[in-house]
């Protein structure tokens, strides 16, 4: 699978995808709905299955000396490669947040969601919509794509509205803590919401990798 990632990342990849790993800066954003930088990393993902499908690279992939299976594996290899590159970036600038920046007007002032580990466990859970709704849609034929992403498009701003809204609700206002208040709470959702991208991901593999199996390209 080492080799199927590497044509991934050469070959397949659009530089979309390396660019849009940017977007995970936009956690330093104030007044904006900041999970949206999860978003449009995969939004960048979405430019490589096009490039894919356009280049007939699926096709010339299954036609390389290893197992389907293993192209499968090296594509969702690829998406998570770069899903946490951009993943790394938004913790450090959470971290940033929630200790040099922690007491800053522009950020104390919001009535948006605030950087912290909930917000990371949020991102965490776009990026395994992501590859659960649209990955996996898309080795449902291995070429249609668009049905999937506008299935992902409304799952992932599902995803942001509940993010966004669960902070107002009373009893809930610990879920936008500044620095390190409620930390206990911050690392139990961020746990959940990782362990949540997994299952979502593996699951997500193991179904394609048996529609691949069956499609006759």
């Amino acid at each position: 699978m080492g080799n199927m990632l590497k044509k991934e990342m050469k070959l397949s990849a659009s530089i979309l995808s390396y660019l849009f790993i940017a977007f995970g800066f936009m956690t330093l954003i104030p007044g904006y709905p900041i999970l949206c930088g999860a978003f449009f990393t995969t939004l960048g993902l979405f430019q490589t299955f096009q490039s894919m499908r356009e280049n007939n690279d699926t096709v010339y992939s299954a036609l390389l000396p290893v197992p389907k299976r293993d192209v499968v594996r090296g594509r969702y290899a690829f998406v998570v490669f770069i899903e946490m590159c951009s993943f790394a970036i938004m913790a450090v600038m959470t971290l940033l947040r929630m200790t040099v920046l922690s007491g800053s007007t522009v950020y104390r002032v919001n009535a948006l969601m605030n950087a912290n580990l909930v917000f990371l466990g949020f991102a965490l859970l776009i990026f395994g919509c992501f590859n659960s709704v649209f990955v996996g849609g898309f080795y449902k034929t291995a070429y249609s794509f668009g049905k999937p992403f506008v299935s992902h498009i409304i799952a992932a701003f599902v995803i942001i509205f509940i993010a966004e809204a669960l902070h107002h609700v009373p009893g809930l206002e610990a879920l936008n803590a500044f620095g390190f208040d409620h930390i206990g709470l911050q690392l139990i959702i961020l746990l959940a919401c990782a362990a949540a991208f997994a299952v979502l991901t593996v699951l997500s593999m193991k179904r394609a990798e048996r529609n691949f199996e069956r499609i006759d390209l």
